[in-house]
Formats: C-alpha cells, sequence, structure tokens
C-alpha cells in the first residue's frame, strides 16, 4: 500500500508596498509552474495580497502580508495574511460590475473551490483552495 504524499508547504513575507504584490504573483507561479491550477492560485494571491495592502495595517508604515502555498494531491491552497486594524473580518460581497472596489474577494470565492477566512494574531487569513479532483458541481471526489 503506498504511503500517502504530505504536503509540501512555502510560505513568503512581504512589506505591504504596492509593488510587492506582483512579487507575490511571481513567486506563486514559481512554485506552482506546471500544477492545476496555477493561473487561479497566482490570479488568487494577487487579489488577496492586494487586499491586505489596501484594507489592512498591511498597508500602513511597517506593514507587511504573509502568504503560504500548500500542494498536496487533493488541493493547491494560498493563504494570505494581513496585520488587520480594521475590526471587521474580510467578507467576500457582491458588487456592481462596475464598481471599482469591493469586487476582489468576490471574485476569489467564484474561482476557489472553498474560501476560509480566519482570525490570527491580530490580522486575517484568508485561504483559497483548489481541489485537484473536483466532480462537476464543486464538491470533491
Amino acid at each position: 500500500m503506498p504511503h500517502p504524499v504530505p504536503a509540501q508547504v512555502w510560505g513568503l513575507s512581504c512589506p505591504g508596498f504596492p509593488e510587492e504584490v506582483s512579487r507575490a504573483r511571481r513567486w506563486t507561479r514559481d512554485i506552482l509552474r506546471g500544477a492545476p491550477f496555477a493561473e487561479d492560485a497566482e490570479l488568487i494571491v494577487s487579489e488577496l495580497s492586494a487586499n491586505a495592502i489596501l484594507h489592512t495595517a498591511s498597508g500602513l508604515d511597517s506593514g507587511s502580508f504573509h502568504l503560504a502555498v500548500a500542494v498536496s494531491a487533493q488541493v493547491v491552497a494560498v493563504s494570505v495574511t494581513d496585520d488587520g486594524g480594521t475590526g471587521t473580518a474580510p467578507k467576500a460581497e457582491h458588487q456592481d460590475q462596475d464598481a471599482e472596489h469591493g469586487r476582489g474577494l468576490g471574485m476569489v470565492s467564484a474561482i476557489a473551490h472553498r474560501v476560509v477566512i480566519h482570525d490570527s494574531d491580530g490580522g486575517h487569513t484568508v485561504t483559497a483552495e483548489l481541489f485537484t479532483d473536483v466532480r462537476r458541481g464543486g464538491h470533491p471526489c
């Protein structure tokens, strides 16, 4: 009986500067090259990183955001942890198609098979999961 292969996990901490969003995106692309959902994960990382900088203390002086990518045979998961400072947790809101802001997390929810948001060390962590083996209807096999 073969042993299950453990998940591989990578982490990156970035200062809260706008140019770090493209760095996070490139880093994700390099890790996931050839993996299922690599392009979706890259887009999700871009949105979540930008949200952290724009909407939390991560974008303030000395702010930062933290990125984790986990890959197993069943799932590609990307997480972004912000520095908090907003008083409310991030949430997916359905915005008007022409709205300039507020569509990012809704878009992430539309791309990912599951999105989990939780408090962590004064900030919030948003994890988007992309299941590698999904039946029609979005349910894992």
